[in-house]
């Protein structure tokens, strides 16, 4: 299979090294505006081809595969213009600005009988595979909140905002791990530049069931912080990402709310139990490899990725419907 990267500024040096270790494919063009980003292509990757134009990628017949790694304005535009030149892709996230144009994607995917995935990463990390197989298990039993707090000082993006840069990750891996959907969302921001796109962030999900989901997201923060608490009704799981070696833990602690008597009425009685901590093994190979060979055997195989084009579209409809809801000042916003 031959591949083709559009993009070759923060994400796009992962991409090529990655796809370069898959035996099943080949790295035959990187595409980028900047020639100072091709210079380094080619000092690292002598047998790589450069390009200025993204047609010229798009409109070779010689190339399967394009990985479009790029500004997120331009996600839709290249996707559609690969797809509709019978090529596989590989998007990052978001996988487009709006569910229209998601829709409009996964429609011509189909009909051009190609693969298109959307780079949400986290999916293939060995703690969210762990925290999967744990949740799958039963051990804590109903989930019954979601909480992440993703958080550093920068990078400001001037084309997006805060919940767009860094929410996907996390709503990627509650989608993975919770089946059921959300039915309606409240979300609040606020910018502090001339841009008006918010820096600082917080969205929450509404379910039918008593499941909550709160995401904190900001570019303002001192500190970095990539957290995840989920609370389940037997357990409890804390996914550290800064941690470097211990990233998940499992909390055997709960509460048990009592039901009450005609004594008890006016009071609340609660039970807690806190328990022993288990620390599971974790894979230790990267995540991007998982993403790369999964694209190849996808397209190899015609097989369904982990982190397909409708994982894709329900993150983009829940993010703009955020929009909707930050500009109403958080008036609740329902999903369909």
């Amino acid at each position: 299979m031959n591949v083709a990267i559009i993009g070759f500024g923060y994400w796009g040096p992962n991409l090529l090294r990655n796809f370069s270790q898959q035996s099943d494919c080949e790295v035959k063009l990187v595409c980028d505006l900047r020639q100072e980003r091709l210079n380094v292509v080619k000092k690292n990757y002598p047998a790589v081809c450069t390009v200025n134009s993204p047609d010229d990628v798009l409109n070779d017949k010689l190339i399967d595969a394009v990985c479009i790694a790029t500004p997120a304005y331009t996600h839709y535009e290249f996707s559609r213009k690969a797809l509709n030149n019978g090529k596989h892709v590989l998007v990052e996230k978001p996988m487009t600005s709006t569910t229209a144009e998601a829709q409009k994607l996964i429609a011509l995917a189909i009909r051009k009988k190609k693969v298109l995935m959307v780079d949400h990463t986290f999916l293939y990390t060995g703690a969210v595979k762990a925290i999967k197989l744990i949740v799958e298990s039963g051990t804590i039993g109903k989930i019954k909140y979601f909480d992440s707090t993703r958080i550093n000082l920068g990078l400001f993006q001037p084309d997006i905002n805060v919940l767009w840069d860094l929410a996907p990750h996390d709503i990627s891996i509650l989608n993975h791990l919770v089946k059921e959907k959300p039915v309606s969302l409240n979300a609040t921001g606020i910018s502090h530049t001339h841009t008006g796109l918010e820096n600082i962030a917080y969205l929450t999900l509404n379910y039918n069931s008593n499941l909550i989901a709160h995401f904190n997201c900001s570019w303002s923060s001192p500190v970095k912080i990539r957290k995840i608490l989920i609370g389940g009704s037997n357990q409890m799981i804390l996914y550290d990402d800064v941690e470097p070696t211990e990233k998940v833990k499992v909390y055997d602690t709960t509460y048990d709310i009592k039901p009450s008597t005609d004594e008890t009425k006016r009071q609340l009685l609660v039970d807690y139990r806190v328990g022993d901590i288990f620390i599971p093994k974790l894979e230790k190979t990267e995540a991007l490899s998982g993403v790369t060979e999964d694209f190849v055997k996808a397209v190899a195989k015609n097989e369904k990725p982990l982190s397909d084009m409708y994982d894709g579209m329900e993150v983009v409809k829940i993010l703009e419907a955020a929009d909707k809801s930050i500009m109403g000042k958080g008036k609740e916003v329902k999903l369909r």
